[in-house]
């Protein structure tokens, strides 16, 4: 993928990004950054990771057309899912950990550590030390352990150390920190695979370039299937590793309008959401600038949402600077479901829901569709490649 117009420098997308880190840190991001750079340009490097992706996790993912959840989008809409939840540990976050695990293995650090809200991340990062035979801590908000006890059970089951964080808000956010503080106190022997496309550069750009897989599939299937691209992509986001994966392969078709979903809580008139770029303001929160849930004194403002893993309170910094330069739509839906509301958003994380703002709601404007796992509808444009760096 080329770099955006307008991104200052490496590591920088406008104002945003960076490193704001230790300096116990700043070798291990340089070696990092270093070596994922001369990876980039391997082509040895980039034939192992596709076959383990080929083989071991088992893409391409398919595309699964859903006709009657378009059906109440509107008339002739078609919605089709990138089944991300159809890879080796049931999500796209193995994606990233492969290309990360194989880039340690390249700085010879046999201990890895990660951080993980849903479980997801966990589980993709305990496979694949167990898959290379490295040693693996995984730090969990212990509210995050309860609601995601059968991950837990399987990072363990694989050899996997599971930390309870029980700092703070006892989630995603507090299970960060812990890791951030285990790495500078580790970190020659350590890497940390950070989860989504957040925290100090070279991170971000690790992740999107690892899960831009799910894109450049998903750009060929559709193609391929309905000779034209979409109308539009949709994603949740998060720290937004599964956003950014899928928005790269379609960044410069300007007929395809890109979607993200954030998680409104009970509302963005209230304190209960995870809204980081619709009341966030930029700030620095885990190494990066970004947009970041803060109260008037600059204090991190608790996330909150019903799905272990969107209750995170920044975002990853090029989806900062995507709402900036009005390139992605971002909007927020409401968790819960009152009585008699509406069916469950399916998808990667099946506890997020629409509440009160229904598909054919969603659907009134044009372009909109609200969909929790990467899923865009059928529309105009004109196919072009992509290149993976």
């Amino acid at each position: 993928m080329t770099d955006l117009p307008g991104v200052a420098a490496p590591g920088r997308f406008g104002p945003y990004g960076g490193r704001y880190v230790p300096e116990t840190l700043m070798a291990a991001l340089e070696e990092l950054e270093r070596v994922y750079d001369e990876a980039k340009g391997d082509p040895r490097f980039w034939a192992e990771l596709d076959g383990l992706l080929k083989d071991y996790v088992g893409r391409p993912t398919p595309l699964t057309e859903t006709p009657r959840l378009g059906a109440e989008v509107g008339p002739g809409v078609v919605v089709v899912l990138k089944r991300e939840d159809l890879n080796h540990t049931g999500a796209h976050k193995i994606n990233n950990t492969l290309g990360q695990v194989l880039l340690a293995r390249r700085m010879g650090k046999p201990r890895i550590i990660a951080e993980t809200g849903a479980g997801q991340h966990g589980v993709a990062t305990a496979t694949v030390c167990a898959r290379f035979g490295l040693e693996c801590v995984v730090y969990m908000g212990e509210e995050d352990m309860r609601r995601q006890r059968l991950n837990v059970y399987r990072m363990e089951l694989m050899g996997a150390r599971v930390v309870p964080v029980t700092s703070g808000t006892r989630t995603l956010k507090d299970a960060t920190n812990e890791a951030l503080r285990d790495w500078v106190t580790n970190v020659t022997t350590t890497h940390y695979i950070i989860g989504s496309v957040v925290g100090p550069d070279p991170f971000p750009r690790i992740v999107r370039d690892y899960q831009s897989v799910i894109g450049r599939e998903a750009r060929a299937q559709t193609l391929e299937r309905y000779r034209r691209l979409p109308r539009t992509v949709a994603a949740c986001v998060g720290g937004g590793s599964n956003a950014m994966g899928i928005f790269t392969a379609f960044l410069d078709d300007g007929d395809v309008e890109l979607v993200g979903v954030e998680a409104a809580g009970e509302g963005l008139g209230t304190r209960r959401h995870a809204a980081s770029l619709a009341r966030g303001k930029p700030g620095v929160f885990h190494g990066s600038l970004s947009y970041l849930l803060q109260d008037a004194d600059g204090q991190v403002q608790p996330a909150h949402s019903v799905s272990a893993g969107l209750d995170y309170p920044g975002v990853g910094p090029e989806h900062a600077y995507l709402k900036d330069t009005g390139r992605v739509l971002y909007e927020a839906v409401t968790g819960p479901v009152p009585a008699g509301g509406n069916s469950p958003c399916p998808g990667e994380r099946p506890r997020h829901r629409l509440g009160n703002r229904s598909p054919r709601a969603l659907g009134r404007r044009r372009h909109r569709v609200d969909q929790s796992q990467r899923p865009w509808r059928q529309g105009r444009g004109h196919g072009r490649r992509t290149d993976r760096s």
